[in-house]
């Protein structure tokens, strides 16, 4: 590494000192340590010299840190969490495929020896090369209406990737909606006021019959991670949450999630949701069963972000609107 700078150290979205981090979960006393084990493992596994580790950002037993090389930045991401390695493996694939494909996604660099990731010392590391670009701004309605596109057209790619059952928990069955929806409403809906409970559940008694299809999702699409650059979604990032679902759980899900990033997570304006849902609607229409659920679905989402006590980013205020729009119809 020719410079010796150390790299700037930083939380994703944990309150903690990003000291006291660096040192617990990865066992670097400092900045520089940290930094100059990065370079050595670019420059072993891969054959990258790096100038620069100019930033490490960490969350749970997770980092990745911007470096500077001749050939352009780097982000190297690591996980100590030993139980995910082999979700890091799949993920990698997944998303070097994706981008075969011609989706916009960081596909992995590989490794002097063609590999994807690596594992070694308790840690697995990949290497991406850095995309340019700024978190999506639900204000610029442009920007939600290509994300709805997008997230339609990501969709038909993953329903069609060939080892979706490699990122399926073994022996786990998804629940029907209707059940998920009430045992939610059974277990962790009490503070929230009677009539929106007595809605949605009457909502989901008079829905259709669930036999939607399931297929691999992203399923954490969102502000945070989609990227805009020169007037696209410049990537979707963060493919460690894609999981088996329906495609219009992921939608209701996306929609009331846009524009949540790392702090401060608050809801988007309907005019938003609208936008966003009537773009993906443009791209991939909504079968009968699926257009049933929609509502049912954007209403449970809503309500499951609405905090017990204290609601500064106004989750409840948001959740209620719907539900006094759908009593309204």
């Amino acid at each position: 590494m020719v410079e010796s700078r150390a790299p700037m150290l930083e939380m994703l979205w944990e309150p903690d000192d990003p000291r006291h981090a660096l040192d617990d979960r990865f066992g670097f006393g400092d900045a520089e340590s940290a930094g100059r084990w990065v370079a050595a493992m670019l420059k072993e596994h891969w054959g990258v010299r790096i100038d620069t580790c100019e930033r490490i950002v960490m969350s749970g037993g997770n980092a990745i840190a911007w470096v500077g090389t001749p050939s352009g930045r780097l982000l190297a991401k690591w996980s100590v969490v030993l139980e995910r390695f082999p979700r890091l493996m799949e993920t990698a694939r997944l998303t070097s495929w994706l981008h075969g494909r011609g989706l916009p996604v960081s596909p992995p660099v590989p490794t002097r020896e063609g590999g994807l990731q690596v594992e070694v010392g308790g840690v697995s590391m990949g290497l991406q090369r850095e995309i340019v670009g700024d978190l999506l701004d639900t204000a610029d309605l442009n920007q939600v209406r290509a994300a709805g596109v997008i997230l339609a057209r990501l969709q038909d790619a993953l329903a069609a990737y060939p080892d979706a059952d490699q990122l399926l928990a073994p022996a786990v069955a998804l629940t029907p909606l209707t059940a998920r929806v009430t045992d939610w409403l059974d277990s962790r809906a009490d503070h929230l006021p009677m009539a929106a409970r007595d809605t949605l559940r009457g909502l989901v008694a008079s829905a259709p019959p669930d036999r939607l299809p399931r297929q691999l999702v992203h399923f954490d699409f969102r502000s945070a991670n989609i990227l805009w650059a020169r007037g696209e979604v410049a990537a979707i990032l963060d493919f460690e949450e894609a999981q088996h679902d329906h495609r219009i759980v992921e939608l209701a899900r996306a929609a009331v999630l846009l524009g949540t990033r790392y702090h401060n997570w608050g809801p988007v304006s309907a005019d938003v949701r609208a936008e966003f849902l009537t773009s993906y609607q443009s791209e991939r229409p909504l079968t009968p069963a699926e257009a049933g659920w929609l509502t049912i679905l954007l209403l449970w989402q809503a309500l499951a972000m609405v905090p017990p006590g204290d609601d500064p980013t106004r989750w409840g205020p948001s959740a209620l609107s719907q539900l006094s729009q759908e009593t309204a119809e």
